[in-house]
């Protein structure tokens, strides 16, 4: 059922759903993230216009709500670093590998760095994966510098002639300082070597509002280019999606709706509200 199965029945003054008063529809609105102005800009022109028109003006609300900037990576010749960031927990690591999946499917040349260093068992997951898909994982020493990691890894992409280096980095807390110095540190190695062309922020989607706050957070640290939404499949709070494109105008450029490597797409605005509205 879509989030606004509901929302649409009130309008349309069908079935039982049509006498929820309005409060109702709007904290289950809120309570997907959607974000109080967006709410509140939906319900008022609902109760203005008539049923069938009203849900044509929803349509056009939400997608406005959506970016005007590609959601497709760079393509600037050579090399291309994208530097993967986010919190831990939000599927991070999986996420690097399901996007090296996507590039070494299509022919490209990928090489994987493992500059999370702070955490044995990442840099594992990271092999693992790599060994997986085919694709070789960079690593250092136990504990050795994350920037180191990513600048050695950057030149032998560069020597290699690799299409892609995905860089993936140690979770970290948005709101501790010193660690996202250390992001913009990593991201400044690199460019001493290569042009970092993305970088990916990966949300958690069952996060919420929580999520923007994050984005704004890491985008002022080094510049987010794009998302990566995990765990959009079992979220009844996806709205977090048009909130961060709407308050930040960074694309969403692929999520993750499952475990296994194959459950990672492009994203997909038109699907997205398909889905919304169902």
């Amino acid at each position: 059922m879509g989030l606004f199965n509901r929302f649409f029945a009130k309008v349309r003054g069908t079935s039982t759903a049509s006498s929820l008063d309005w409060s109702e529809i709007e904290a289950e609105l809120l309570g997907a993230d959607l974000g109080p102005a967006l709410v509140t800009k939906l319900i008022t022109s609902a109760k203005q216009l008539p049923g069938d028109q009203a849900e044509a003006s929803v349509r056009s609300i939400l997608s406005e709500q959506f970016s005007v900037k590609s959601r497709e990576l760079s393509s600037l010749a050579g090399l291309k670093v994208i530097l993967v960031v986010g919190v831990n927990g939000t599927g991070k690591t999986t996420s690097v590998a399901k996007l090296a999946n996507i590039l070494h499917r299509s022919g490209d040349s990928v090489l994987l760095a493992a500059a999370d260093t702070f955490r044995a068992a990442a840099v594992a997951q990271l092999q693992t994966w790599g060994e997986r898909i085919g694709i070789e994982t960079i690593s250092g020493k136990e504990g050795a510098e994350p920037a180191a990691v990513a600048f050695d890894s950057a030149h032998r992409a560069l020597s290699e002639r690799s299409d892609y280096l995905i860089v993936d980095t140690a979770g970290r807390l948005h709101n501790k300082s010193d660690l996202m110095d250390e992001l913009g540190k990593v991201k400044r190695v690199i460019e001493k070597v290569a042009p970092v062309t993305d970088v990916l922020l990966v949300i958690d989607a069952t996060t919420g509002q929580n999520g923007l706050a994050q984005a704004k957070i890491f985008s002022e640290a080094v510049a987010v280019t794009g998302l990566i939404l995990t765990k959009l499949d079992g979220s009844a709070r996806g709205g977090v999606a048009l909130a961060i494109e709407s308050a930040l105008d960074i694309p969403i450029k692929f999520t993750g709706t499952g475990e296994g490597i194959d459950d990672f797409a492009p994203f997909s605005p038109a699907t997205y509200l398909d889905g919304l509205l169902a």
